[in-house]
């Protein structure tokens, strides 16, 4: 469970653009602190047992840090995304890369965020729908990559992908959740899946608690959430917490910034 992740630079890294909340042109973020979070995190991950690879970031695409928004794996079959209009010049080096490396890569043919929208949790994929990913693209996911999709809608741009409101702890087996990010049948079907639901407030949330990273021992999470991070080591993991700001001036944290690469095949 992300042991294998796919991460870019944040040489090109800035706010072009706005096209989340979080996002405005006249906050820039200061660069040299941009690479040392970045540096820390890919630390952090390896210091873990991770494996790194690796795509180069381009001039043209200021987003392509986060690469969670790539596609979404599973085994060797890849889903791309289809990004917003802004971003869609990094999806031909996501797919170069993706190709290059052997996997069979399927173009989403409806708006698509990604693995910001598609996280896995054993063999289902928890899917958020409404706001950068269209509903139809939950039965093209389950019937390419054969998960169960579970469809989930968050109330309001603020989660403008599942990976703010929602967070894999131990697959298949332990969510971490803010309830008030969903609407009312999503925190249902959420409830009855049968797993191990931790609820995060909604100030930790907002700060980018659950953009996370869980290998099922050690999670990689932002700074700034003493309440989740006291939970996860009561439960007898390993906790690193690390500084996300100037990343997150462009609305992506830890999880952002990685897309995980073995997600294993039934």
């Amino acid at each position: 469970m992300n042991k294998t992740l796919l991460v870019s630079d944040p040489h090109y890294f800035r706010i072009a653009y706005e096209i989340n909340p979080y996002m405005h042109t006249g906050a820039q973020p200061d660069k040299s602190a941009a690479v040392a979070e970045h540096q820390a995190i890919v630390s952090a991950h390896l210091a873990a047992g991770r494996k790194i690879e690796y795509v180069a970031s381009e001039p043209d695409c200021p987003d392509m840090v986060y690469t969670a928004n790539a596609a979404v794996v599973r085994g060797d079959q890849a889903v791309l995304a289809k990004l917003p209009p802004q971003r869609q010049g990094e999806t031909p080096y996501h797919r170069a890369w993706l190709k290059s490396r052997g996997f069979q890569v399927l173009d989403a043919p409806y708006d698509f965020s990604g693995q910001g929208d598609a996280l896995a949790c054993g063999d289902f994929l928890l899917t958020g729908y409404g706001q950068r990913t269209d509903r139809r693209m939950l039965a093209v996911l389950a019937d390419h990559l054969g998960y169960q999709v579970i469809g989930l809608r968050t109330v309001s741009a603020q989660w403008y992908d599942l990976d703010l409101a929602l967070a894999v702890i131990e697959s298949p087996h332990t969510l971490a959740y803010c309830p008030e990010a969903f609407d009312e049948l999503s925190r249902q079907t959420l409830e009855g899946l049968g797993l191990d639901l931790i609820e995060v407030s909604l100030d930790e949330a907002r700060g980018f608690a659950l953009n996370l990273i869980s290998d099922g021992s050690t999670v990689t999470m932002t700074a700034g959430a003493p309440r989740l991070a006291g939970e996860l080591r009561d439960r007898g993991l390993t906790v690193v917490e690390l500084d996300t700001t100037e990343l997150r001036k462009g609305g992506g944290g830890i999880r952002c910034t990685a897309l995980t690469l073995d997600n294993p095949q039934l």
